[in-house]
């Protein structure tokens, strides 16, 4: 049985890595609809190798859609979302919006995929934001191994994470650098390129980031809520894929080999670390495009009892946004 799939927010970055990631995986679709705004429609997104005409998201009927695949923005899935549940459809969304609603599991296949029983209270599945993600992919076997009390990460985050104008701004702001010009913020709050910002989304009355209320938050409701998180998060002058240091304290003893041998038989992780001759870690150019979640720099905390430190990086508009998403829409299926 093949299944009529809407992509909303289809001419976004997200929305064009959905149609390649579903044309990739070969996906049981019978039929792909692009959805955007009325300013897009009748524009062509690519679906593999066939164009696909935009339609405008405002006048669509879901009618006889399946599973709807959203990345479009918060306050446009709170609109539409409801609309296309009311018609029968299933609604992956990529928002915030429904994250921390406690009748929408929040879900990452590798680490929780049991929530997904929970999707039929409103018909809604939530995908985390990009930087939870990866790191809970890589905490998933430590915590069952040896039981994390605590993370402290620092995220450092590339631009594509705030859509094609701040990529555009970081490009542009680059080149007028060169040519002896002033870089002017639009995107961001200050200069972006050759600088890093310690804030990402707005400041919260604690002093928090959004972003980094985020990570704590979800960290918890897919992982486990007796995590204590600490999350620092920086946008740095990268256009894809998102990195973090991250520390763990828990509570039994864990060696780095351990560490080692529970990533390397963990699916979605890739280990990349030191060995004999050289030393080997990887960085956010070198996983662009790739679908794994990439560790290295593995090694004891001294300061802690049970203490570990490990280097994180994974493509965000791959498995921290378009690939997680649709593979909850494959084990929707699965499970179905």
């Amino acid at each position: 049985m093949g299944y009529k799939v809407a992509i909303i927010g289809a001419t976004g970055n997200v929305g064009r890595e959905l149609l390649n990631i579903v044309h990739e995986r070969n996906f049981p679709a019978d039929e792909v609809v692009a959805l955007a705004s009325s300013r897009s429609a009748g524009s062509d997104v690519y679906f593999g190798d066939a164009a696909i005409k935009v339609q405008d998201l405002a006048k669509f009927d879901f009618k006889g859609v399946d599973i709807v695949l959203s990345s479009p923005g918060a306050k446009v899935s709170e609109q539409y979302s409801p609309v296309a549940t009311k018609a029968g459809a299933v609604v992956i969304d990529n928002t915030s919006h429904y994250r921390m609603d406690p009748d929408v599991p929040l879900i990452v296949p590798e680490v929780n995929p049991e929530a997904i029983k929970e999707h039929t209270k409103k018909n809604v599945i939530a995908n985390p934001n990009c930087s939870t993600i990866q790191m809970v992919v890589a905490l998933k076997p430590i915590h069952e191994a040896a039981t994390i009390k605590r993370v402290v990460v620092c995220t450092y985050q590339s631009v594509s994470g705030s859509g094609k104008a701040a990529m555009d701004e970081l490009f542009n702001q680059t080149k007028s650098i060169y040519m002896n010009g002033t870089p002017v913020p639009s995107v961001y709050p200050k200069q972006i390129a050759f600088n890093a910002i310690p804030q990402i989304d707005k400041f919260m009355d604690d002093g928090m980031t959004k972003e980094e209320w985020k990570m704590v938050a979800e960290t918890k409701k897919i992982l486990d809520p007796a995590i204590e998180v600490c999350a620092s998060c920086v946008r740095v002058p990268v256009f894809i894929s998102h990195a973090e240091m991250v520390n763990v304290e828990m509570e039994k003893e864990l060696s780095p080999d351990k560490a080692r041998e529970l990533w390397r038989e963990f699916d979605g992780v890739t280990v990349i670390d030191l060995d004999n001759e050289n030393l080997s870690y990887v960085t956010q150019k070198e996983v662009q495009g790739e679908d794994d979640v990439y560790v290295s720099r593995i090694r004891k905390d001294p300061t802690l009892e049970n203490g570990l430190n490990f280097w994180c990086v994974s493509d965000n508009l791959r498995k921290g946004a378009a690939l997680n998403t649709v593979q909850i829409a494959e084990l929707l299926i699965k499970e179905s």
